[in-house]
């Protein structure tokens, strides 16, 4: 993932030329033609950076990250992440408001939809297996703008060859519940992990429960 990063910013054109998008390419067609917003959920697997640049070839993307601990680098993630179509905002409320600002005009947004959120941001939804808080600003987004929600992720090719695009649709309508549209959501997300599970991020502590959050169904105390 590291290696990769500097093609991925500074050698856009080579990289996007290095991107197949081939078998299920025609989810992506038949969503523009609807004339919707696009509400791209792309999880820590395979390469999130390129998977935004090669959607923004299409339209413009507005994509949310968490600023880096160490403030010296934002000015250099910056101004590597704002290019090709894409603009980042922060995971605040800020970000929030641009996120619904672009999606009723039809835009796209982007956002890594396997993060912890923070107390009242989540619910508890299972994700291989376990309980898992999840984040509940997708469903939000897509009730509020009649968004079109996909899940996508961007495999990379053995030896160098480059990207492979995956995309799935989330069906309709969705599940009218903060917890039944995260576990669709999920649910998405691991059959996507499942293609190539090598390339996705489990380092990061997916089941941490956050401070002041009751603990999960199956482990809750009376």
């Amino acid at each position: 993932m590291v290696m990769e990063l500097a093609r991925v910013w500074f050698k856009k054109t080579d990289a996007l030329n290095r991107v197949v998008s081939d078998q299920e390419d025609h989810v992506i067609t038949e969503a523009l033609a609807e004339g919707r917003g696009i509400l791209y959920l792309t999880p820590h697997l395979g390469s999130f950076e390129m998977a935004a640049r090669y959607r923004a070839q299409h339209q413009p993307v507005t994509v949310m990250f968490r600023p880096p601990r160490k403030a010296i680098l934002e000015p250099t993630l910056q101004a590597a992440r704002n290019a090709s179509g894409v603009s980042t905002v922060p995971a605040s409320r800020h970000g929030v408001r641009a996120f619904l600002k672009a999606l009723k005009q039809q835009e796209a947004v982007g956002m890594l939809p396997d993060q912890v959120p923070s107390e009242g941001e989540g619910v508890w939804a299972p994700f291989f297996g376990r309980e898992a808080w999840t984040v509940t600003l997708p469903g939000k987004l897509a009730s509020a703008t009649n968004a079109i929600v996909m899940v996508v992720a961007c495999e990379r090719l053995p030896k160098g060859k480059g990207w492979r695009m995956h995309y799935m649709r989330a069906p309709e309508p969705l599940p009218e519940t903060a917890r039944g549209q995260a576990m669709l959501f999920n649910h998405m997300m691991q059959t996507l992990i499942s293609r190539f599970p090598e390339q996705y991020l489990w380092g990061y502590d997916r089941y941490k429960r956050p401070a002041n959050v009751a603990p999960p169904p199956e482990t809750a105390v009376d």
